[in-house]
Protein backbone atom coordinates (compact mmCIF):
# COMPACT_ATOMS: atom_id res chain seq x y z
CA UNK A 1 0.00 0.00 0.00
CA UNK A 2 1.20 3.36 -0.97
CA UNK A 3 -0.42 5.48 2.35
CA UNK A 4 1.81 8.78 2.73
CA UNK A 5 3.86 7.90 -0.21
CA UNK A 6 4.05 11.19 -1.87
CA UNK A 7 6.98 10.92 -4.47
CA UNK A 8 6.51 9.51 -8.04
CA UNK A 9 8.86 6.81 -8.65
CA UNK A 10 8.66 7.13 -12.49
CA UNK A 11 9.28 3.50 -12.84
CA UNK A 12 12.81 4.27 -12.26
CA UNK A 13 15.65 3.82 -9.14
CA UNK A 14 16.56 6.48 -7.24
CA UNK A 15 19.76 7.08 -8.99
CA UNK A 16 18.07 6.56 -12.54
CA UNK A 17 14.90 9.29 -11.14
CA UNK A 18 17.72 11.64 -9.95
CA UNK A 19 19.94 12.01 -13.15
CA UNK A 20 17.06 11.85 -15.10
CA UNK A 21 15.48 15.05 -13.76
CA UNK A 22 18.56 16.50 -13.72
CA UNK A 23 19.32 16.43 -17.44
CA UNK A 24 15.81 17.57 -17.76
CA UNK A 25 16.41 20.68 -15.39
CA UNK A 26 18.82 21.84 -17.56
CA UNK A 27 17.38 21.15 -20.57
CA UNK A 28 14.87 23.44 -19.48
CA UNK A 29 17.31 26.56 -18.27
CA UNK A 30 18.75 26.44 -21.78
CA UNK A 31 16.26 26.15 -23.84
CA UNK A 32 13.08 27.57 -21.87
CA UNK A 33 10.81 24.88 -22.51
CA UNK A 34 10.42 21.06 -23.23
CA UNK A 35 7.90 18.40 -24.29
CA UNK A 36 7.22 15.87 -21.85
CA UNK A 37 4.80 13.70 -20.05
CA UNK A 38 2.41 14.81 -18.00
CA UNK A 39 4.09 12.82 -14.62
CA UNK A 40 7.51 13.86 -15.33
CA UNK A 41 6.74 17.23 -15.62
CA UNK A 42 4.92 17.51 -12.35
CA UNK A 43 8.27 15.77 -10.95
CA UNK A 44 9.99 18.04 -12.60
CA UNK A 45 8.47 21.20 -11.23
CA UNK A 46 9.10 20.33 -7.72
CA UNK A 47 12.57 19.40 -8.54
CA UNK A 48 13.53 22.70 -10.57
CA UNK A 49 11.27 25.05 -9.31
CA UNK A 50 13.60 25.17 -5.69
CA UNK A 51 17.15 26.10 -7.50
CA UNK A 52 15.20 28.86 -9.65
CA UNK A 53 14.27 30.40 -6.39
CA UNK A 54 17.90 29.68 -4.89
CA UNK A 55 19.44 31.80 -8.06
CA UNK A 56 17.91 34.79 -6.57
CA UNK A 57 20.68 35.08 -4.60
CA UNK A 58 23.87 35.10 -6.71
CA UNK A 59 26.86 34.15 -4.26
CA UNK A 60 29.26 31.40 -4.32
CA UNK A 61 27.94 28.94 -2.02
CA UNK A 62 23.97 28.91 -4.18
CA UNK A 63 26.11 28.75 -7.17
CA UNK A 64 28.40 25.52 -5.80
CA UNK A 65 24.10 23.96 -4.22
CA UNK A 66 22.61 24.84 -7.72
CA UNK A 67 25.60 22.87 -9.42
CA UNK A 68 25.16 20.12 -6.85
CA UNK A 69 21.89 19.08 -7.96
CA UNK A 70 22.39 19.79 -11.90
CA UNK A 71 25.87 19.32 -12.75
CA UNK A 72 25.94 21.23 -15.72
CA UNK A 73 28.01 24.48 -15.92
CA UNK A 74 26.78 25.93 -18.39
CA UNK A 75 23.39 25.77 -16.97
CA UNK A 76 24.57 27.00 -14.02
CA UNK A 77 25.64 30.00 -15.50
CA UNK A 78 22.41 30.14 -17.70
CA UNK A 79 20.15 30.18 -14.56
CA UNK A 80 22.02 33.14 -12.93
CA UNK A 81 22.76 35.08 -15.77
CA UNK A 82 19.80 35.45 -17.80
CA UNK A 83 17.16 33.65 -16.43
CA UNK A 84 17.34 35.02 -12.29
CA UNK A 85 16.85 38.74 -13.14
CA UNK A 86 13.66 37.96 -15.35
CA UNK A 87 12.02 35.88 -12.25
CA UNK A 88 13.33 38.43 -9.42
CA UNK A 89 10.15 39.77 -8.84
CA UNK A 90 7.65 36.41 -9.27
CA UNK A 91 7.67 34.71 -5.71
CA UNK A 92 6.98 31.32 -6.92
CA UNK A 93 5.50 29.52 -9.92
CA UNK A 94 8.30 30.02 -12.34
CA UNK A 95 6.90 27.22 -14.55
CA UNK A 96 3.89 26.58 -16.66
CA UNK A 97 2.28 22.76 -18.21
CA UNK A 98 0.32 23.12 -21.44
CA UNK A 99 -1.40 19.67 -22.27
CA UNK A 100 -0.71 18.90 -25.79
CA UNK A 101 -2.85 15.38 -26.19
CA UNK A 102 -1.88 11.66 -25.58
CA UNK A 103 1.12 9.96 -27.72
CA UNK A 104 0.14 7.38 -30.14
CA UNK A 105 1.38 3.90 -29.10
CA UNK A 106 0.74 4.13 -25.54
CA UNK A 107 -1.85 7.02 -25.14
CA UNK A 108 -0.18 9.08 -22.72
CA UNK A 109 -0.95 12.50 -21.90
CA UNK A 110 1.97 14.46 -23.22
CA UNK A 111 2.19 18.32 -22.34
CA UNK A 112 5.04 21.42 -22.86
CA UNK A 113 6.31 22.59 -19.34
CA UNK A 114 7.70 25.73 -20.07
CA UNK A 115 9.27 29.01 -17.95
CA UNK A 116 6.29 31.48 -17.18
CA UNK A 117 8.67 34.65 -18.23
CA UNK A 118 9.86 34.05 -21.73
CA UNK A 119 6.62 33.10 -23.11
CA UNK A 120 6.32 36.21 -24.95
CA UNK A 121 3.15 35.38 -26.54
CA UNK A 122 1.23 35.27 -23.65
CA UNK A 123 2.94 37.38 -21.98
CA UNK A 124 1.68 40.36 -24.95
CA UNK A 125 -2.07 38.78 -24.42
CA UNK A 126 -2.01 39.77 -20.85
CA UNK A 127 -0.68 43.21 -21.29
CA UNK A 128 -3.24 43.75 -24.30
CA UNK A 129 -6.19 42.56 -21.73
CA UNK A 130 -5.16 44.93 -19.08
CA UNK A 131 -5.20 47.90 -21.47
CA UNK A 132 -8.72 47.18 -23.02
CA UNK A 133 -10.23 46.47 -19.41
CA UNK A 134 -11.91 49.46 -18.12
CA UNK A 135 -13.66 49.90 -14.78
CA UNK A 136 -17.45 51.20 -15.67
CA UNK A 137 -19.73 52.53 -12.39
CA UNK A 138 -22.77 50.48 -11.30
CA UNK A 139 -26.34 52.03 -10.88
CA UNK A 140 -29.18 52.90 -12.76
CA UNK A 141 -31.04 55.82 -13.54
CA UNK A 142 -32.08 57.31 -9.98
CA UNK A 143 -28.32 57.71 -9.37
CA UNK A 144 -27.76 59.34 -12.58
CA UNK A 145 -30.78 61.33 -11.92
CA UNK A 146 -29.45 62.35 -8.11
CA UNK A 147 -26.20 63.32 -9.13
CA UNK A 148 -27.84 65.67 -12.14
CA UNK A 149 -30.14 67.11 -9.58
CA UNK A 150 -27.12 67.82 -6.78
CA UNK A 151 -24.74 68.92 -10.05
CA UNK A 152 -26.01 72.18 -10.05
CA UNK A 153 -27.03 72.51 -6.00
CA UNK A 154 -23.66 71.79 -5.10
CA UNK A 155 -21.50 74.59 -7.52
CA UNK A 156 -23.71 76.79 -5.89
CA UNK A 157 -23.38 76.37 -2.64
CA UNK A 158 -19.83 75.03 -3.22
CA UNK A 159 -17.74 71.72 -3.38
CA UNK A 160 -17.42 71.43 0.55
CA UNK A 161 -21.42 72.37 1.56
CA UNK A 162 -23.21 70.49 3.71
CA UNK A 163 -25.02 67.35 2.79
CA UNK A 164 -28.35 69.44 4.38
CA UNK A 165 -28.06 72.58 2.46
CA UNK A 166 -27.99 70.73 -0.86
CA UNK A 167 -31.18 69.15 -0.26
CA UNK A 168 -33.10 72.28 0.83
CA UNK A 169 -31.99 73.81 -2.31
CA UNK A 170 -32.95 70.87 -4.51
CA UNK A 171 -35.97 71.05 -2.74
CA UNK A 172 -36.82 74.64 -3.27
CA UNK A 173 -36.02 74.08 -6.90
CA UNK A 174 -38.32 71.74 -7.85
CA UNK A 175 -41.08 73.81 -5.51
CA UNK A 176 -40.70 76.48 -8.15
CA UNK A 177 -41.01 74.51 -10.50
CA UNK A 178 -44.48 73.21 -9.85
CA UNK A 179 -45.51 77.05 -9.05
CA UNK A 180 -44.69 77.69 -12.58
CA UNK A 181 -46.49 74.78 -14.30
CA UNK A 182 -49.64 76.09 -12.17
CA UNK A 183 -49.46 79.31 -13.04
CA UNK A 184 -49.11 78.62 -17.30
CA UNK A 185 -52.23 76.55 -16.53
CA UNK A 186 -53.97 79.36 -15.34
CA UNK A 187 -53.07 81.52 -18.20
CA UNK A 188 -54.06 78.86 -20.85
CA UNK A 189 -57.68 79.12 -19.32
CA UNK A 190 -57.89 82.90 -19.07
CA UNK A 191 -56.53 82.20 -22.71
CA UNK A 192 -59.35 80.07 -23.88
CA UNK A 193 -62.06 82.23 -21.42
CA UNK A 194 -61.22 85.39 -23.29
CA UNK A 195 -61.31 83.81 -27.19
CA UNK A 196 -64.87 82.43 -26.39
CA UNK A 197 -67.25 84.75 -28.97
CA UNK A 198 -70.47 85.98 -27.34
CA UNK A 199 -73.89 85.12 -29.52
CA UNK A 200 -76.24 88.38 -29.53
CA UNK A 201 -79.63 87.91 -30.56
CA UNK A 202 -81.05 89.53 -33.59
CA UNK A 203 -82.82 93.15 -32.94
CA UNK A 204 -86.55 93.06 -33.84
CA UNK A 205 -87.57 95.92 -36.56
CA UNK A 206 -89.69 98.50 -34.53
CA UNK A 207 -92.42 99.91 -37.35
CA UNK A 208 -92.53 103.70 -37.62
CA UNK A 209 -96.69 103.55 -37.01
CA UNK A 210 -95.84 101.80 -33.43
CA UNK A 211 -93.11 104.65 -33.05
CA UNK A 212 -95.82 107.65 -33.66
Amino acid sequence: MRHAKKINHLGRTDTHRKAMLSNMASSLILHKRIATTIAKAKALRTYVEPLITRSKDDTTHSRRTVFSYLQDKKAVSELFREVSPKIMERPGGYTRILRTGFRKGDATEMCIIELVDYNENMLAAKETKKAATRRSRRGGKKGGVVASAAAPASEKLGVNAPKEAVKDDIVEEATVVEETEVVDETNVVEEIKTGETVISEPETPVDEETKE
